[in-house]
């Protein structure tokens, strides 16, 4: 594709998106991996909230949740997500829609293990999504929670990661005047080879 050069530069657009990443995580001041996720639930109506990204794999990207908020019945439900990713600093984005699946295996246990001792029983604690009566019923089951597990917990089976497989990522950067630059890969499956088109701001 002619004008693919510098920044968009690439065979590969999980390298690609690897090397943005990158990028920012030196020029964004506070979580350069955040992403809004996108979602729709069981009536087609669209939810959307910031989550934070923690791998781009060989052909996916992952993030970790609790597998009983709304968010992960919505992906189980659909099985299709998107998300954005924008560094305000950067000015860039890169927009994702793809395939859902779980993450739930020794990966997940790793990802679990790498987290701080109070994240980890934190996710033991919040029944997340649901209702709370107040902030102190929180703290009381964290506190519950680390009678129980102790200083090792190990991963809640009601915790893990998702993977979404993209059928098209968009790179998007900020232009002149708004005549912006977009490149969008898009494939019809995980098998197919990618098409790239430049597209109009």
């Amino acid at each position: 594709m002619a004008g693919r050069s510098g920044k968009f530069a690439g065979d590969n657009p999980f390298e690609i998106a690897r090397q943005w990443m990158a990028e920012a995580e030196t020029r964004e001041l506070n979580d350069p991996n955040a992403i809004a996720l996108s979602t729709v639930d069981d009536t087609g109506l669209p939810n959307a909230r910031m989550v934070l990204l923690k791998d781009i794999e060989d052909d996916a990207f992952v993030f970790y949740t609790n597998y009983t908020s709304a968010k992960a019945q919505e992906l189980d439900h659909a099985g299709k997500a998107a998300f954005v990713m924008h560094w305000k600093s950067m000015r860039r984005q890169i927009r994702v829609r793809g395939l859902v699946s779980k993450e739930d295996g020794p990966q997940a246990d790793a990802y679990f293990q790498s987290r701080s001792l109070k994240s980890r029983l934190g996710a033991w604690a919040s029944r997340q999504s649901q209702p709370l009566s107040s902030r102190a019923a929180l703290v009381a089951e964290v506190a519950k929670v680390t009678a129980l597990h102790g200083t090792k917990p190990e991963r809640p089976a009601f915790w893990g990661g998702y993977r979404i497989a993209p059928l098209e990522i968009e790179f998007w950067a900020d232009g002149e005047f708004r005549l912006h630059d977009r490149f969008v890969w898009r494939r019809e499956n995980s098998d197919s080879p990618w098409a790239v088109h430049r597209l109009n701001p």
